[in-house]
């Protein structure tokens, strides 16, 4: 069951500037875009032999839902952060045909970065992820992650390239946008969606995609990240 994120409002927003996200192919009507669905140069097995060991990062550990056990670390590399939990369904920021008050119940019309031009972010239309805020337990920012930064979500052989676009509770993790799910073939209904475990999540340390709308700008990053990460095995 996925919990409200958490918007900016006690954390301070970062403004970043705008570029059209890419369009599809073929002309369709803007509900009917497909998220585009990336394997990228490096596979999901490359990127879960680098992840195959943990050297934990955070002091305590993680719940995945509201009231579960808290049993996810976050763990790290030099050269990226990950961890292994579900997939909620993060349908908040501006409104949209599949994300709305009427399709969400916990829905929220503020994410806790924002576009270039001032617009909250869109969960149907860009994929990305919710990190938790900084506390005792982890600071993601001490880690270099913050809004904007490359992401790389893997799920059954599929690897789905984003960027951090919201935060969360502070002692639950385990949440990506409409488009994320969509993207690993996830179902994404914002009430039933989700995976409920096997999903892994690898943010690239320092990594800035600017503006944080660009998804193309995001995959070229993420595919060139991805290379050197997997290099380094």
């Amino acid at each position: 069951m996925r919990v409200p994120s958490l918007t900016l409002a006690a954390a301070g927003a970062v403004l970043i500037a705008p570029t059209a996200l890419p369009g599809p192919a073929t002309a369709v009507p803007p509900r009917e875009r497909p998220v585009a669905r990336d394997d990228g140069a490096v596979t999901a097995a490359d990127l879960l032999a680098r992840t195959g060991t943990c050297t934990r990062l955070s002091r305590g550990r993680y719940r995945t839902d509201a009231g579960s056990p808290a049993t996810v670390p976050v763990c790290g590399t030099r050269d990226a952060v990950f961890w292994k939990a579900d997939l909620d369904i993060d349908c908040d920021g501006r409104p949209s045909a599949r994300c709305n008050r009427r399709t969400d119940p916990v829905f929220a019309a503020t994410t806790a970065f924002q576009q270039s031009d001032g617009r909250h972010l869109s969960a149907e239309n860009l994929p990305y992820i919710v990190v938790p805020p900084p506390s005792r337990r982890w600071n993601p920012r001490a880690h270099g992650v913050r809004g904007g930064s490359v992401a790389a979500v893997l799920y059954r052989g599929r690897v789905q390239y984003a960027v951090v676009g919201d935060t969360g509770p502070r002692d639950v993790i385990g949440e990506a946008s409409y488009a994320t799910a969509r993207g690993l073939g996830i179902p994404a209904d914002p009430r039933e969606g989700g995976a409920p475990s096997g999903v892994t999540y690898i943010v690239f340390r320092n990594s800035r995609v600017s503006p944080i709308e660009d998804h193309a700008a995001a995959v070229a990053e993420g595919r060139r990240l991805a290379r050197l990460f997997v290099a380094k095995h």
